[in-house]
């Protein structure tokens, strides 16, 4: 495999990567994947090949991973190394926000760079770590094709009603709506859909990890979803808190005196199940717990899920399948348990023995559950990396 694909995922403390090999037939072969974490910190450089075998494992001194710019070059230099004059064809980059003007992946230049600029405001702890490996590529490889695929397109196919915000015109029009994330893991599950046979289904998919939502699909498209105007939104999260009436950040600003930046650290840092629990944002790490708080957190996070599959449901006016999929729902067999007995109601008749699997793609539903009800593994990487393959092609054809 001489020519390849770089996609790029830059979250708030680390810089994800992966890279693919493109087969003769044009298809896209997993090759590795990796990351610098703890930006900021004390940064960990990893790599793993396909196989999961470990390439590098690297504890970084402080100083180089101060910066996103510092970690990408970490990345930068190992794999210039690795690709020994491979032709690299393109870079696809993940986005948190396309905002109203992005509802399909484009191809980066300097104008689609000021647009997404404009957005971080409306994803302010996203959207800059996001453009910061883009601006660096450009300065080391300026031809390099680089391709924005957002998390937010996957969602315009709602109606606008779903996307409406109940304010005052002149905000809504400067850009204050739902807009709903995950869409790169929600566009892949809803590409599995037909081979599950529920192409045409009413389908809820259960997107459950450190970030967490839910969104309802029917024909493979977005109907509704959780999370809102930001990834703040909607479900009990590792640490952000989820919906939260208003009223809440009012009385916290009159009675504790807290600005809008004590306010953002504390509802995207402080809250969810790190701040109920007040041990860990890791859910492995609360059900092994035996404190109460740590129970607390875990009950919360199920009750949020099961009530707002019940919202889901009504917009979809029923319900044929749930998937489950992210970190805790591929990986949490007692959370999917609760869960899924929480929406017996619903029809779901979890098969215990089933339900304790892992695997890639499994059923976790007995044969007379009205529900259909799946765990799916999803691959927002690879989703980067087709989107960036189709378009390239299509834009060099």
């Amino acid at each position: 495999m001489s020519a390849c694909l770089l996609v790029i995922n830059a979250g708030s403390s680390s810089i994800k990567f992966a890279l693919y090999g493109l087969a003769e037939d044009g298809g896209l072969i997993g090759e590795l994947n990796g990351q610098v974490a703890g930006i900021g910190a004390q940064g960990r450089f990893t790599v793993s090949d396909a196989a999961d075998n470990s390439l590098i494992d690297q504890q970084l001194p402080a100083h180089a991973t101060e910066q996103h710019s510092q970690a990408f070059e970490v990345i930068y230099k190992w794999l210039l190394a690795y690709l020994k004059g491979r032709t690299l064809l393109a870079v696809g980059h993940r986005i948190v926000h396309g905002g109203q003007l992005y509802a399909a992946p484009v191809r980066i230049d300097d104008q689609v760079i000021e647009h997404l600029e404009a957005l971080i405001p409306l994803a302010p702890l996203h959207q800059p770590h996001n453009l910061a490996p883009i601006r660096e590529l450009q300065k080391l490889l300026p031809v390099l094709p680089q391709v924005a695929c957002f998390d937010t397109a996957f969602h315009y196919t709602q109606p606008e009603v779903a996307h409406r915000l109940a304010l005052p015109r002149k905000f809504t029009e400067a850009g204050l709506r739902r807009y709903g994330f995950h869409g790169l893991s929600y566009e892949y599950i809803a590409n599995l859909l037909p081979e599950l046979k529920l192409a045409g289904a009413r389908v809820i998919v259960a997107h459950l990890g450190s970030g967490a939502s839910l969104c309802a699909l029917e024909d493979c498209q977005s109907v509704a979803t959780t999370m809102g105007f930001s990834p703040l939104d909607g479900l009990v999260m590792g640490t952000r808190c989820g919906s939260i009436d208003p009223g809440v950040l009012l009385y916290l600003m009159d009675h504790y005196q807290l600005d809008a930046r004590a306010l953002e650290k504390l509802l995207y840092f402080q809250s969810g199940l790190l701040g109920i629990s007040g041990i860990s944002a890791d859910m492995a790490t609360l059900l092994a717990s035996s404190d109460p708080h740590a129970q607390e957190a875990v009950e919360s996070f199920v009750y949020r899920v099961t009530r707002e599959l019940g919202s889901l449901v009504a917009a979809l006016g029923g319900l044929d399948a749930l998937v489950f999929t992210g970190g805790i729902g591929e990986h949490s067999a007692i959370i999917r348990q609760r869960i899924c007995r929480q929406a017996a109601w619903l029809g779901v008749v979890l098969d215990e023995n089933a339900n304790q699997q892992q695997s890639p793609r499994f059923s976790i539903s007995t044969p007379d559950s009205i529900i259909s009800t799946w765990v799916v593994q999803t691959d927002e990487n690879l989703m980067i990396a087709r989107h960036t393959l189709e378009l390239l092609d299509y834009q060099t054809s």
